[in-house]
């Protein structure tokens, strides 16, 4: 691809005459960023982009497992391991990490998404046996107590076979469905939603001086490609979310980079998933080493990514980040329907 285009979003009730409306939400934009690897940005009018990527961004997305997109979704992360960066292992238990989505469910988690594999940089593989020991039984009670929709965040096949038995309805894949070939054809026959996200190299040593020709680009160019392949496999676009993987296999730059700029991720026509919560680059850039007091900082990387369009944010702390986006969806309309 030669040129890419980035939408430039803008909040407010009154949009210029010459705007475009974005994927039937509350955004707009009467400009866009033209981006090449071989020249400088330009910033042109959004009436002068490609038919094609104007009329990606302005579709509005198709509702995946019942959540419409015209506001933004909040993803709750529950992380069944002994040795999670966010909260030292405190789910590891299943009654507290059934718990822990009822008080989620109470706090208008919009889905539920269930790991038992420790991705954090430095992380080691584990067998699919004990993944499962750790997410099956979970997702099952959460599945049979409450409505919420649930995923499963795996790379593994088998792993996520279990988990949509037990009630899982998405497949959340840190890999892009790079690392089990089997996974894709499960997701297609069993005509599962999937989130494809991107990561450089193993989570054991994808922290190690990551590089990138253009980070924003390449992310891109990765994305587009790992989403055609999921529909040559027979999973229907209007069922794939995308994530363009902060934190895995990037340096603190390269986040910057791609939450300054997140919205050219719209032209992939999907959905767009951001999970940046309490991972490491907040830590650096505030100054807060415990993972767990990180609430602010992961506040602020959501906020900039919903006003950006992001649809879905993925975090640890629902109530908290129900509460900001409520404040900006105000603010946003200029208007609250409340008493």
């Amino acid at each position: 691809m030669e040129n890419y285009y980035r939408p430039i979003l803008s909040t407010g009730p009154m949009p210029p005459e010459q705007a475009y409306r974005f994927a039937g939400g509350q955004l707009w934009f009467s400009y866009a960023e033209k981006l090449n690897r071989n020249a400088p940005a330009l910033v042109v009018p959004a009436k002068d982009v490609l038919e094609d990527w104007l009329e990606t961004w302005v579709r509005p997305r198709t509702p995946i497992l019942g959540m419409s997109f015209e506001m933004p979704k909040v993803m709750g992360i529950i992380n069944i391991t002994p040795d999670s960066f966010s909260d030292g292992g405190r789910f590891a238990k299943s009654d507290i990490a059934v718990n822990e989505a009822h008080e989620m469910a109470k706090a208008g988690v919009d889905m539920i998404d269930i790991g038992g594999e420790s991705t954090r940089p430095g992380a080691k593989l584990i067998a699919s046996t004990i993944e499962i020991a750790r997410t099956a039984s979970v997702i099952e009670q959460i599945s049979q107590s409450l409505s919420i929709p649930i995923s499963i965040d795996t790379r593994k096949a088998a792993v996520a076979k279990a988990a949509v038995s037990a009630g899982a309805g998405l497949v959340n894949d840190v890999s892009g469905f790079t690392y089990d070939d089997a996974l894709m054809g499960f997701c297609a026959s069993a005509k599962l939603p999937v989130c494809v996200m991107h990561s450089k190299g193993d989570p054991t040593t994808m922290q190690d001086q990551p590089k990138y020709a253009d980070v924003l680009l390449d992310i891109y160019d990765f994305l587009c490609s790992q989403i055609e392949k999921l529909i040559a496999a027979g999973i229907s676009k209007d069922v794939i979310i995308a994530d363009p993987g902060i934190g895995f296999g990037k340096s603190i730059q390269h986040n910057l980079t791609l939450l300054n700029k997140i919205s050219i991720f719209h032209g992939l026509g999907v959905p767009i998933l951001l999970g940046a919560s309490r991972k490491g680059f907040i830590g650096k850039l505030s100054g807060e080493h415990d993972a767990q007091n990180r609430v602010g900082g992961s506040i602020a990387a959501a906020l900039t990514a919903v006003s950006q369009g992001v649809q879905i944010v993925r975090v640890h702390d629902v109530e908290q980040t129900r509460q900001a986006l409520a404040v900006w969806q105000s603010i946003t309309l200029g208007s609250f329907d409340g008493a």
